[in-house]
């Protein structure tokens, strides 16, 4: 198997940014640094808000904006350096903060209402860098997770419906070459290595309607999930690992 990292890819405010590196570092039953650390909270009060923000058993998928509930949030992008994080429209800064001082937090939830007037009021700006907003963690389960995509699971999707996809719409961390469609598949209870670091492959990535969007646009006029279920009988695309040692990944690493 001749099966390596084509690109790597976090996410520091949960659902809503994608942005691409050279290498990353990961934590052993954690996941990739830094990655969604940030979140909005959605139709829900401060108290309720503190509350997810510190406890992740506490935490429910629709109590923060997404793609799938605020699909109008695709066209922003976030980038986060220096504990300075920066909020931008088509590369253009709208604002920027320093995230180790929450008294700052306000300013970027009201700068948000403040562009989209159809965001239902009060969201709140929430960080947490222990427990990060994983799509895996929720009341019923708190797993920090790694994502892995096969470029030629995407492929062949493309093929089966004869149109070109962009990659990020499954917003990958690890997006990977060298292998047959879907093989990664076949990785359920195994264990990888990337970089000599070894990986619990824990499960397939169930897919909802935001791998409709097409990144930056509010355009979904491709049903994927439709396609998946058409084309392969399922709703996945990718899979999850669990981090079982701390360590470094860079682009072009082998996986074992």
């Amino acid at each position: 198997m001749n099966c390596t990292i084509k690109s790597i890819n976090y996410s520091p405010v949960k659902s809503l940014s994608f942005e691409s590196i050279n290498s990353c570092n990961v934590k052993k039953n954690f996941g990739v640094l830094n990655d969604r650390i940030f979140a909005f909270s959605r139709s829900i009060d401060f108290e309720k808000a503190k509350l997810i923000e510190k406890n992740p058993n506490k935490r429910k998928l629709n109590n923060f904006l997404t793609l799938k509930n605020s699909p109008v949030l695709n066209k922003y992008n976030f980038i986060y350096k220096k504990n300075k994080l920066t909020m931008l429209l088509k590369d253009k800064e709208l604002i920027s903060i320093n995230s180790d001082n929450p008294e700052n937090f306000s300013l970027i939830s009201e700068k948000l209402l403040e562009l989209e007037s159809s965001l239902e009021k009060p969201i709140f700006f929430l960080k947490n860098n222990d427990f990060p907003f994983y799509d895996t963690t929720n009341s019923n389960n708190v797993m920090n997770s790694i994502s892995l995509i096969n470029i030629n699971s995407i492929k062949d999707l493309e093929n089966k419906i004869n149109k070109k996809l962009e990659i990020q719409r499954f917003r990958g961390n690890f997006y990977v070459q060298g292998i047959e469609p879907f093989e990664e598949r076949n990785w359920i209870n195994k264990v990888i290595k990337i970089n000599n670091i070894p990986f619990k492959v824990h499960s397939h990535i169930p897919r909802c309607v935001a791998i409709n969007l097409k990144p930056k646009t509010n355009d979904n006029s491709i049903n994927l999930l439709q396609s998946l279920k058409k084309n392969f009988n399922h709703f996945d695309m990718g899979i999850y690992l669990i981090a079982l040692e701390d360590g470094k990944i860079n682009v072009g690493d082998k996986i074992e």
